[in-house]
């Protein structure tokens, strides 16, 4: 079995994220939001990646990929993050169909908790997952987050709105400078 890691998204993940994204469209339009074609190519991927690099450089997320050996497999950020009072951010994830099963979003997450806080210095790291969502449940609870209620028609995916579950782990963060 190859080893699971992540690390900071790239320019050069562009195409990989792209054909796996493309794959498994499908399959995630249940959990992911609609998005329009181009986002499904390299070009595509390449202006989202930007985006998300500039997030980071401002201090307001922490975007990575997926890793299996060193091969790309999804992606996992930690995003919205907040400073001063609060010390949060808000923790997503995918890994595509062909690696589930492996156990390698559960070390993904595990991972993310991690750089949240020790190299993010967080306090505190959110998440949402749809109430039918169970495997994405698990992980968290595997990783200490604590359900915290439910928000009715709270997000939009293959047409129609989902209720989803709010998480939630607190880290033992630093306090606010």
């Amino acid at each position: 079995m190859n080893s699971t890691s992540i690390r900071l998204i790239e320019p050069s993940d562009g195409p990989a994220l792209a054909g796996l994204l493309a794959r498994d469209r499908q399959a995630y339009a249940r959990w992911l939001p609609a998005r329009p074609p181009e986002f499904y190519t390299p070009a595509g991927q390449a202006t989202a990646i930007s985006a998300l690099l500039a997030s980071h450089a401002e201090g307001l997320a922490w975007p990575g990929v997926v890793l299996s050996g060193d091969t790309v497999i999804g992606q996992v950020a930690i995003s919205s993050i907040l400073r001063g009072p609060f010390q949060k951010g808000f923790l997503g994830y995918w890994v595509s169909s062909r690696h589930q099963g492996l156990g390698h979003t559960s070390r993904a997450v595990g991972l993310a908790v991690r750089i949240a806080e020790e190299e993010l210095g967080l306090h505190r790291l959110e998440a949402h997952t749809q109430v039918e969502n169970l495997a994405s449940q698990a992980v968290l609870r595997k990783h200490g987050f604590r359900a915290w209620g439910i928000a009715h028609d709270h997000f939009h995916a293959e047409g129609a709105w989902r209720d989803e579950v709010f998480w939630e782990r607190t880290l033992p963060g630093r306090s606010p400078s």
